[in-house]
């Protein structure tokens, strides 16, 4: 054995056979082969390294001679299957760490080789060397991956299962990415109602968490944030904080976010006056919008950016010329445009005054109104009164009251397309008032108009005013009515009173240059005293008692001055037995209980002089009167009369029964003959009693046959109607028999005999 100096026997063969060992056994399985010094060993164990010693003997007779043969037998064992081991499978970043290749056997030397596999695939040689260990210093992420170790030896080469290393790091700083993608001079940029995203990445290990912040205040979790319909409202600062968990680390980044949006609206576009209004300046704005639009003036040949200007010279311009300026943004698909014309004002300047309410200032006002560019205007007065010049118009202001009467104020208007100024001028004067009538005379009760008006149109405007007789001025009562223009005031006094109403009426009137007054005297009239009148007739027209005709006459009829007739009646006395009669009226019954006046009856025809009073109590007497009437003037009432009794004449009233009682006998005799023409057979007696009998020849020569003539007998008695009633009293002239039997049938039955009968009898009588 090596390191030793025995040497034992491990087989050998003296002529006899060969002869193994016991130590053999520990060397492997020993085989000799034969005819031959040579063994073979199998299943060579680690023990059968040491030397080996071949001993051969040679039989010489006279000297054995002994040869040894030395074999240094040398064992090698392979390597076997290593397995890795690392102090930490999941070291932080910047740490530091071992790994270490162990092996049960194997003969040395043995070589380590280290290998490291991405996750892609690709292996590489980390490290090698003569030890089974290595020290790695400040990690980093791109340790992460596979490890393995090689343990190599003469004999052979094994590799350990793979190792997987996870390195812990992070988050870095994230990274922000926009879609879509711009990037301005602040940050990025979007375009108003576009859908933007922001996603946020950060390297680390494990993977981070993000929240998102707008204008540091927490909006959104996780690491994409979309805004759809993004509007201008969501500019600002938005921040993506990346955070580690399991080591409890954390990273941000900011970035700025500009939404673009258009203006509002269209671009704007005028015309102004420049250089002393001899030239234009063309201004085209379109406020509002990030970024700022683009303007420019087409046809001009340059560009203007916004609130810009071009300035043309007025020479050669038209009165209706065109400019067009358009108008681009980055947040519009399309372009829009605007345009202004140039154009003289269509009418002439304008002036007129006028003053303020409380009578402080006279206003000189001038304008020059609608054209493009607007015009200047300016004052210039007699007394050197001026006013700098503004556009489209312009106000002279004066003190009340120092204006000159009759100077010529002087406005200038001016306008950029025009090389002559234009001017309109004012003349103030102060007001003349004229009158129709200066003293107006009317009667008493009528209404009357005073006129007043200014003999011209002055300017500044007057203002009429009329007073009335005590000085104060009039406005519209129910005692006087005004009715004025700027030119013209009337002043209608109603219902005129000669006390309270006659005197003097003033009309005033002023402006700002001077005032003026004129007097209207009115004079009230009272109406004359109306002439007498005198009752010609007073008499009742009938028996009744309830109406009574009256007649009068007028002095001095051709005098005139009166309007009508107060015609009046008054109860006096009753007659006895008469009073309370189921008859009176509560009318009548009332005016003999009240205490006696005179009841008016009102004529206003004044040329009536015949009237009847009707509705007069029949057992009263009356007193009538009348007096004349001119409008507000009574005069004075004619004496009282009582009504006379009329005048009765019988000789007209029999003549007149005798007629009517002849006529309605001679009515009722021809009715009877037709009754007994047409029942002549019910009663044949009395027939041939009035008519005497005829041939039978002449009852053959009837037209009727016999039946039609009873049905016509039959119907006649249907046909004759009601009998008719006869007067109380017989007539004289009747004296017929025939006719006195249905008189005394068809009378009424007998009334109350004492029952009054109206009888009207109408007599003219006609005298020379």
């Amino acid at each position: 054995m090596p390191g030793t100096e025995a040497i034992r026997a491990v087989v050998y063969d003296l002529g006899k056979g060969q002869r193994i060992q016991q130590l053999a056994q520990t060397l492997g399985q020993l085989t000799v082969i034969s005819n031959s010094a040579a063994v073979s060993i199998e299943n060579l164990p680690l023990a059968a390294h040491g030397l080996f010693t071949c001993q051969a003997f040679y039989d010489i007779e006279h000297e054995p001679k002994v040869f040894y043969y030395y074999v240094h037998l040398t064992v090698r064992v392979p390597v076997s299957k290593p397995y890795l081991l690392m102090s930490d499978v999941s070291p932080v970043e910047g740490s530091t760490m071992w790994m270490r290749c162990n092996l049960e056997n194997g003969t040395g030397p043995i070589q380590y080789v280290w290998q490291y596999e991405t996750r892609s695939g690709n292996i590489s040689a980390f490290a090698q060397g003569n030890t089974n260990i290595i020290n790695v210093t400040n990690i980093n992420r791109n340790h992460t991956g596979w490890y393995r170790c090689v343990a190599s030896n003469a004999v052979n080469s094994e590799s350990s299962n793979r190792l997987w290393l996870d390195t812990i790091f992070g988050p870095d700083i994230p990274q922000i990415d926009v879609t879509p993608y711009s990037i301005t001079e602040r940050g990025y940029s979007a375009l108003e109602r576009e859908t933007v995203s922001l996603l946020c990445q950060a390297q680390s290990n494990p993977a981070s968490q993000y929240v998102w912040f707008y204008n540091n205040s927490q909006v959104y979790t996780g690491p994409q944030l979309t805004i759809t319909k993004i509007l201008r409202m969501h500019t600002g600062d938005y921040a993506c904080l990346a955070q580690n968990t399991y080591l409890n680390t954390r990273s941000k980044k900011t970035i700025s976010l500009t939404v673009y949006y258009p203006p509002d609206g269209s671009p704007s576009c005028s015309v102004e006056a420049a250089l002393n209004y001899t030239a234009l300046r063309l201004i085209c704005s379109w406020p509002g919008g990030l970024p700022s639009p683009s303007l420019h003036w087409t046809g001009l040949g340059n560009t203007a950016n916004t609130n810009t200007a071009v300035l043309l010279p007025s020479e050669g311009l038209n009165s209706n010329s065109l400019f067009t300026c358009m108008g681009s943004h980055l947040a519009l698909k399309q372009s829009t445009e605007c345009s202004t014309r140039t154009h003289i004002p269509p009418a002439e300047p304008e002036c007129f005054p006028y003053v303020t309410n409380n009578k402080q200032y006279l206003m000189l006002s001038c304008s020059w109104d609608g054209g493009a560019p607007k015009a200047l205007v300016w004052w210039e007065g007699p007394d050197g009164q001026a006013k700098g010049g503004e556009e489209n118009s312009n106000i002279l202001i004066l003190r009340y009251g120092t204006a000159s009467s009759g100077k010529t104020y002087t406005c200038h208007a001016k306008h950029p397309l025009l090389a002559q100024t234009k001017t309109c001028r004012l003349t103030l004067e102060a007001p003349v008032l004229l009158t129709q009538r200066r003293v107006v005379s009317v009667y008493e009760g009528s209404d009357v108009q005073l006129t007043c008006n200014l003999r011209a149109n002055y300017l500044p405007v007057s203002e009429i005013t009329w007073f009335n007789n005590q000085g104060v001025g009039v406005l519209d009562t129910s005692k006087y009515a005004l009715l004025q223009t700027s030119a013209w005031a009337n002043l209608t006094v109603r219902d005129t009173d000669e006390t309270q109403d006659s005197g003097e009426y003033r009309c005033s009137t002023s402006n700002a240059v001077g005032g003026t007054e004129i007097n209207v005297t009115l004079v009230i009239n009272r109406y004359p005293m109306p002439p007498n009148v005198t009752l010609v007739k007073v008499m009742y027209n009938s028996r009744q008692r309830n109406e009574v005709e009256l007649e009068w006459q007028v002095e001095n009829e051709g005098g005139g001055g009166w309007t009508g007739f107060i015609l009046q009646h008054i109860w006096v006395s009753e007659q006895p037995g008469r009073r309370g009669s189921n008859n009176d009226s509560k009318q009548e019954m009332e005016e003999r209980i009240s205490p006696p006046d005179w009841h008016s009856n009102i004529i206003q025809d004044p040329e009536v002089r015949i009237y009847t009073v009707g509705r007069l109590t029949p057992t009263v007497t009356y007193q009538f009167r009348i007096m004349p009437v001119n409008h507000r003037t009574f005069g004075h009432p004619s004496a009282a009369k009582t009504p006379a009794e009329p005048r009765y004449n019988v000789y007209p009233a029999v003549i007149g029964a005798a007629i009517g009682g002849m006529l309605f006998a001679a009515f009722l005799t021809a009715l009877l003959l037709v009754f007994i023409i047409r029942n002549r057979n019910n009663n044949p007696r009395l027939h041939d009693m009035l008519f005497g009998l005829q041939h039978s020849q002449s009852r053959e020569n009837i037209n009727f046959p016999e039946d039609e003539l009873e049905g016509r007998s039959e119907g006649g008695i249907e046909e004759i109607g009601p009998t008719m009633a006869l007067p109380r009293a017989a007539s004289p002239l009747t004296t017929s028999p025939a006719s006195a039997t249905p008189a005394t049938s068809q009378a009424p039955p007998p009334g109350d005999d004492n029952e009054p009968v109206s009888v009207t009898i109408t007599v003219k009588a006609t005298g020379s």
